[in-house]
């Protein structure tokens, strides 16, 4: 970069140190640059600076006067911004930097709750077409729109169902059952899982708020509806969690992080207005990680029911961890990139991602507005769909959610299904000669955990299915598209860095939200679009590879999770068997260890995937195959 001479740096200088804040970011507009990082860097290097001269307790981050910018700090913005600027152009910045920083200040005096979403509206699907069953002219995928009550496949047996942990276990099918025959009542269900939340919640601290009194209210309807002969569908009477992220009012909503524990809203989340229209009984506000990340919450570590001493996963962690062990009927949760998915398969339950834009999120918190998506955690297929039929459809809110049919169908012909998979994801993995021993140890248990999935290709080709091999797509970065989210979740806890009560969150490390949202204020808008660009050739190319196949097996980690939660594809995580006692053990085993995942006596799964909007079609598929495995009534030991 060009340097200074003496003269012009000492122009600079003096113009610099007489700026007022009104002036600052017009410097930018002037010099043609106002668009990219280096404002926005200037800007934190004098609150900084500022903030350094103020007591630490309300630092006054827009107290005037702002320190002057200097010729230095314009370079060191420069180098960041990973732009290149002469001495004329620095000179020519000082104007529109200084009216873009008043614009910046007057927006942010403005306290937006994150519950206003952006004026931008995120769509998934690639070549949008007329209302009614629009056609995707590159692939030929339709929509569906037509709406049909579900079918409901043959009525269990329930007959064999009886004492306490036999119920709790229970499907949500089975559950409706013996509600229907009147060997229970939503009452006597409210109650017995009530009690087992209150049992292992010192365990597997699941729990935030118990929802006793709406509950047993509910409930009590429940069962007047049912002997007056109204009955509202297979959810009514079913006791329910919903993760803390989603208002209830009456009740606090935290969001699992410190600061926000007494937090509340005097509304219902659209997601909990619908199952109480679907007579599902709410019980409880299961725990989250922090602002959705990670099972940590300011109530301690959500462990799983498998291992107690190991973390449940997250950031659904309670939702997971409580249907895993038998405390609720069944469970909502959300997922960003992987909060469904994680916590399902360390618990051993299933969980159903829908297509973005399929359940409205109002009401819901907001971490990223392109990537959030709520979805069901059961313990099968089936129940996710049955769920799922309650939630889906436009609120007139949330604008992202598409007028899609969810039609469940449980005798769906799924043998028409085009399956294929990802061989290479399933092939074990061999160490090189000179492997140090370390990465022989993750090489040996790399090939452990193929066993499980090769097995489940091998159930698949006994169920009839012949797999097509499908590769993922190539050169589309999805690992570093994936910033638009940590650029996104920092303009929704904007307020949270700049006040500084990030630091009343439990976790404060490298890979945590307080550190992440400040180094997301140095991701430039410029380059959150030029992502965003190469998110829309990433859905482009992905449609393509669902031209060919209706469904994908993968296992439930490696470039797919970033890839379908960035494109916005449905997934169905199911447990596919429990590691035995010859499994490798943890190089992590201490109590709570964030590392300490897997080992003996622990649950495996696998991810199925399907196209855009075929969320119902791609429940029926993994139904049937759960049928065939059974692993879905898998149950870990508690006591």
């Amino acid at each position: 970069m060009e340097t200074l001479r003496t003269g012009e740096e000492l122009a600079l200088s003096n113009a610099m140190s007489g700026l007022a804040r009104r002036r600052f970011l017009g410097l930018c507009a002037a010099a043609g640059v106002e668009r990219t990082l280096l404002p926005g860097v200037l800007w934190g290097m004098t609150l900084q600076i500022q903030a350094s001269k103020t007591p630490a307790e309300g630092a006054g981050l827009d107290r005037d006067p702002l320190t002057a910018i200097t010729p230095e700090m314009i370079d060191g913005a420069a180098a960041i911004a990973g732009i290149r600027l002469t001495t004329g152009q620095k000179t020519m910045m000082l104007d529109g930097l200084n009216r873009q920083r008043d614009s910046v200040m007057a927006i942010r005096g403005m306290k937006i709750p994150n519950s206003v979403a952006p004026a931008f509206v995120f769509d998934p699907v690639p070549y949008p077409g007329s209302e009614g069953a629009p056609e995707i002219p590159a692939t030929g995928m339709k929509i569906e729109t037509e709406k049909r009550p579900a079918r409901l496949g043959r009525a269990p047996e329930a007959s064999g169902i009886t004492g306490e942990e036999r119920i709790a276990f229970a499907t949500v099918r089975e559950l409706a059952e013996l509600l229907r025959r009147r060997k229970t009542t939503s009452v006597e269900l409210t109650k017995m899982y009530l009690a087992r939340l209150k049992r292992y919640d010192p365990r597997l601290h699941f729990v935030i708020t118990l929802t006793e009194e709406r509950a047993l209210k509910q409930a009590a309807e429940a069962d007047r509806e049912r002997a007056a002969g109204r009955v509202r569908g297979p959810l009514h009477g079913i006791p329910w969690g919903a993760k803390d992220l989603l208002a209830v009012k009456g009740y606090p909503t935290t969001w699992g992080a410190g600061g926000f524990e007494q937090q509340s809203f005097d509304y219902d989340a659209t997601v909990v207005e619908r199952l109480d229209a679907a007579g599902a009984v709410l019980v409880a506000k299961l725990s989250m990680g922090a602002l959705a990340s990670g099972p940590i919450w300011f109530g301690g570590i959500t462990r799983t029911p498998w291992n107690a001493k190991q973390p449940s996963g997250g950031s659904s962690a309670g939702s997971a961890s409580a249907v895993g062990a038998g405390c609720v009927g069944f469970a909502i949760g959300t997922e960003t990139l992987g909060s469904i998915s994680s916590p399902s398969t360390r618990c051993g339950v299933t969980g159903l991602r829908p297509t973005f834009g399929f359940v409205p999120r109002t009401g819901a918190m907001a971490l990223s507005w392109t990537m959030d998506k709520i979805g069901p955690i059961c313990r099968s297929a089936e129940d996710c769909a049955l769920v799922m039929d309650a939630i889906h459809g436009p609120d007139g809110q949330d604008r992202s959610v598409r007028d899609a049919a969810f039609n469940w169908d449980a005798e769906f012909d799924w043998r028409r299904l085009r399956v294929g998979y990802l061989k290479s994801e399933f092939e074990a993995p061999v160490p090189e000669e000179k492997a140090t021993e370390e990465q022989r140890r993750e090489f040996a248990r790399r090939a452990y955990e193929a066993r499980f999935g090769q097995a489940g290709l091998e159930d698949l080709r006994t169920m009839g299915v012949k797999l097509i091999e499908v590769k993922m797509p190539k050169g589309y970065h999805f690992g570093d598209v994936s910033r638009v989210l940590e650029a996104e979740a920092a303009a929704a806890f904007d307020d949270l860095t700049l006040s500084g009560r990030d630091a009343l969150l439990t976790e404060q490390g490298v890979e945590e939200w307080p550190n992440t949202f400040r180094v997301a204020r140095f991701y430039s808008a410029v380059d959150y679009i030029q992502a965003q660009r190469a998110r829309m050739l990433a859905i482009e190319a992905m449609e393509k590879v669902f031209a060919e196949v209706d469904v994908i097996v993968t296992p439930s980690d490696g470039a797919q999770l970033s890839a379908t939660n960035l494109t916005g594809h449905p997934a169905v995580i199911v447990p596919n068997g429990v590691r035995g006692e010859d499994a490798p053990l943890p190089d992590h085993r201490g109590d709570g260890d964030p590392q300490n995942v897997g080992g003996p006596g622990t649950p495996v799964s696998l991810t199925f995937l399907g196209g855009l909007y075929s969320d119902a079609r791609l429940a029926a598929f993994v139904w049937a195959f759960q049928k065939t495995t059974g692993f879905y009534k898998l149950r870990p030991r508690l006591d």
